[in-house]
C-alpha cells in the first residue's frame, strides 16, 4: 500500500469535501500539521468542523482557515491567542463546543479504539454537563461523553518510516496520537521519512496501522509566548 505522497495537496486528493469533521493534532503551536492545513485552505472546502485542542493563532494553524471562514464549528479545550476566533465566536459566526482537555483527548482515543462513549466525573455540575446523560457509580455521579469519530485526521510527527510508523517530539505527542486514531483516514506530515525497519520498535509512538497517507516537508519552529528580560 502506497503511503508516501509528494506533497500535502496530493496526500489530501479525494479526501476533502464540505461539511467534514476533521481531527487535527497539535498542542499550542507544537505539532501543528501546518502543511496539510494550508492545503485544506487552498482547496476551498467550507463549513468544516474541527476537533482540536486549540485553533492556533491568527496566521498559523487552524487560524488560517478562520480567516477564510472555512470553519463553522470548533470542538476545543483552549481558544486563547486568536483574535479572529474571538471575533467570530462573539459575533455568532462560529459555533464552539468546549471540552475539558482530558475529555477531548479521551473522546478521540476512545473513538480510535471503537468505543462510542465513556463516563467521566470531569464537568459534573458545570455547563459541560448540560444535556448529557448522568449515571452513578459507587455513589459518585458521572456524565456520558461520546467518542469523536472524524472523517479525516491530520497530524504532524517528527519521524516516520515508509509504512507510517510515527515518532513525535516532546509536547507534540500530547494530542497528535489520539487525533490520528479517531479518523476514518489519517494523513500525517513529518520532518523526516526513514527507511522501513530503521526505527526502534520500542520507540514508535503510533503504529502505522493508523496512518494512511504520509508526506515529508519543511516546518516552522514558532514560539507561542516569548518572554525576555532586559540586560542589566
Amino acid at each position: 500500500m502506497k503511503k508516501v505522497y509528494a506533497n500535502a495537496s496530493e496526500a489530501l486528493e479525494g479526501l476533502l469535501r464540505d461539511d467534514m469533521l476533521v481531527a487535527s493534532g497539535g498542542f499550542g503551536l507544537c505539532g501543528i500539521p501546518e502543511l496539510l492545513l494550508e492545503a485544506i485552505k487552498q482547496s476551498g472546502v467550507k463549513n468544516l468542523t474541527f476537533a482540536s485542542n486549540n485553533a492556533g493563532v491568527d496566521d498559523f494553524g487552524i487560524g488560517i482557515l478562520l480567516q477564510t471562514k472555512q470553519v463553522k464549528k470548533m470542538i476545543s479545550s483552549y481558544v486563547g491567542e486568536n483574535a479572529e476566533f474571538m471575533r467570530q465566536y462573539l459575533s455568532g459566526e462560529l459555533e464552539l463546543e468546549f471540552n475539558p482537555q482530558g475529555t477531548l483527548a479521551e473522546r478521540m482515543r476512545a473513538a480510535g479504539c471503537g468505543i462510542p462513549g465513556f463516563y467521566t466525573k470531569t464537568g459534573v455540575g458545570t455547563v459541560i454537563a448540560e444535556g448529557k446523560e448522568h449515571k452513578e457509580f459507587n455513589g459518585e455521579t458521572y456524565i456520558l461523553e461520546e467518542g469523536i469519530f472524524a472523517d479525516l485526521s491530520i497530524v504532524k510527527a517528527w519521524k516516520a518510516d515508509e509504512t507510517g510508523n510515527l515518532v513525535f517530539r516532546k509536547t507534540a505527542r500530547n494530542f497528535n496520537p489520539p487525533a490520528a486514531m479517531c479518523g476514518k483516514v489519517c494523513v500525517a506530515e513529518v520532518e523526516e521519512i526513514v527507511p522501513t525497519g530503521s526505527l526502534d520498535p520500542d520507540g514508535i509512538h503510533l503504529p502505522g496501522i493508523y496512518v494512511h497517507r504520509l508526506i515529508q516537508g519543511e516546518h516552522e519552529n514558532r514560539i507561542e509566548q516569548r518572554t525576555v528580560r532586559q540586560r542589566e
